[in-house]
């Protein structure tokens, strides 16, 4: 009979879901894991099986797989779409059924973001808002407006903590930034390249000069890969050492994952300055996106002014459990360059 830990692993073939897989493969205690995977992908599927890792072949959106696999686990990384409701609420019947069957009280470590505190700060780049989120601060956590980007899922998570049947923390990631790199890239199984800087260099090179929503004022907080990765093994290591119960969960469970602060500005001034250097653009001062143009490189100017919204975050919490980053906001300028490039030569195959 094995006495490996199942492990429910949702977003393995992502840009975090990668890394932080990549992360507990070469963990000391790896060989106490028994990791089941959930990936579309069959050929994915093999080549994650020669890590090791088990697979199941399907979707997300499939109910009934994906109540079975975390009826199977004792612990679950969701690091899958962070605004699926319907496929939470089949994780979290699995993971009810499970506590029903055995006595178990699993362990959900479940990945939200910072877009949560955009709600009533959408300035459309026209300024920065005052306000600051505290992730120490568990009343302010708690009265998140409900409307709030991902907050539908979030809470569902928390009533699922408050019922006993699980254990439940959401880590929060920032504008998290820089190529990834590592066995699970190079094997062609994880995606390379964040969400926010590259949608905001593609439109650049589209246009031909870096771009901004109104002024860029807007600010938000910004996390490395790599720095947010090891949030995850600080907040597992806790859990194992101090017991699921004395590391704070539920409604007190949010760990913000920040290092810095910039504004929008900020970053689209260096993708104008690299597209000048690489002869890309004559001028390095970023202009205003048309509605047009949010509408055709991000799908739809309402959604386009999400590149304007503030996002101030503080992760004391994340802190207070040993979390140590090691890179600033610098490194996240520093980062565009190889980032444009990287993006040149993919667009260039």
């Amino acid at each position: 009979m094995s006495t490996k830990i199942p492990v429910l692993f949702l977003g393995a073939t992502g840009y975090v879901g990668g890394s932080v897989l990549t992360r507990l493969l070469a963990r000391p205690d790896a060989q106490t894991f028994e990791i089941t995977a959930l990936v579309r992908s069959e050929e994915k599927a093999k080549k994650l099986e020669d890590f090791g890792v088990k697979t199941a072949v399907g979707s997300f959106k499939n109910d009934v797989l994906v109540e079975r696999l975390s009826e199977a686990a004792h612990v679950v990384f969701s690091c899958a779409d962070s605004d699926d409701l319907p496929a939470i609420q089949a994780l979290l019947k699995g993971l009810k059924q499970r506590h029903v069957k055995t006595g178990d009280v699993p362990i959900l470590i479940h990945t939200s973001g910072t877009g949560i505190l955009t709600y009533g700060h959408e300035t459309k780049g026209m300024s920065a808002t005052d306000a600051i989120y505290d992730d120490s601060d568990f009343e302010q956590v708690a009265n998140i407006d409900p409307a709030a980007f991902h907050r539908n899922v979030d809470s569902a998570i928390f009533d699922a903590d408050r019922e006993g049947y699980c254990r439940a923390y959401i880590v929060i990631p920032s504008t998290i930034y820089t190529v990834a790199k590592g066995p699970l890239v190079d094997a062609g199984i994880q995606k390379k390249h964040s969400h926010q800087i590259p949608a905001l260099i593609r439109a650049s090179l589209a246009r031909g000069q870096a771009g901004v929503v109104g002024k860029g004022l807007a600010l938000w907080p910004d996390v490395h890969l790599d720095d947010q990765v090891e949030f995850y093994t600080v907040l597992y290591d806790a859990i194992v050492k101090n017991g699921p119960d004395n590391v704070d969960h539920g409604i007190q469970g949010y760990y913000y994952g920040e290092s810095g602060e910039h504004s929008w500005y900020d970053i689209s001034k260096e993708i104008g300055r690299v597209m000048v250097e690489l002869g890309l653009s004559k001028s390095d001062e970023p202009t205003s996106f048309t509605a047009e143009e949010l509408a055709k490189y991000f799908g739809s100017e309402e959604f386009g002014n999400y590149w304007g919204t503030n996002s101030r975050a503080r992760g004391t919490h994340s802190r207070s459990l040993g979390w140590k980053p090691r890179y600033t906001t610098a490194d996240m300028i520093a980062s565009i360059k190889p980032e444009v490039e990287a993006i040149l030569r993919e667009q260039q195959r």
